[in-house]
């Protein structure tokens, strides 16, 4: 595999992390295929949304695979009235991320980013590698400092 952005910084931090690849099935880019093909739980495996506030601007969301992010709450926590995602068409544009390889580690402009509080429950998490068919297995504690993350409850219970 090719060392991508999201691996270089890592690195250049010397923030630990294992390369998790798996095969890429153009047709399900979804988080819960991916934890199935890499052996996880899918509660461990977290992917990274992007959406926008209406007084904020731009805002990174990680959330376990499987669960669906809570708009009003995650607006409510981010001092925004409402949010509304990021359209897929501009995810490139916006983050130098294509859908299924989107991180919160490494998009072109630094962004406000917040991440589900059930992360605390496991040492590590994966979070995508930056490209699709790759995803980081690395520290819960040393991915919220590097990416200086806050924690909170953003799924719909």
């Amino acid at each position: 595999m090719v060392k991508t952005n999201v691996m270089r910084m890592l690195s250049a931090a010397k923030i630990p992390f294992e390369v998790m690849e798996y095969p890429v099935d153009e047709s399900d880019l979804s988080g819960i295929h991916i934890a199935d093909q890499i052996g996880l739980p899918r509660a461990q495996v977290f992917k990274t949304l992007v959406a926008k506030g209406d007084k904020t601007g731009h805002l990174v969301f990680c959330i376990p695979c499987a669960e669906e992010l809570e708009l009003r709450h995650a607006a409510s926590i981010t001092g925004n009235k409402k949010i509304e995602m990021v359209h897929v068409k501009d995810l490139l544009g916006l983050t130098g991320y294509i859908r299924g390889g989107c991180s919160p580690i490494g998009m072109k402009k630094k962004f406000p980013t917040y991440v589900d509080e059930s992360a605390l429950t496991f040492e590590r998490i994966t979070v995508s590698a930056g490209v699709r068919g790759a995803q980081l297995l690395l520290n819960t504690a040393e991915l919220l400092q590097f990416t200086q993350a806050k924690t909170a409850a953003l799924t719909v219970k």
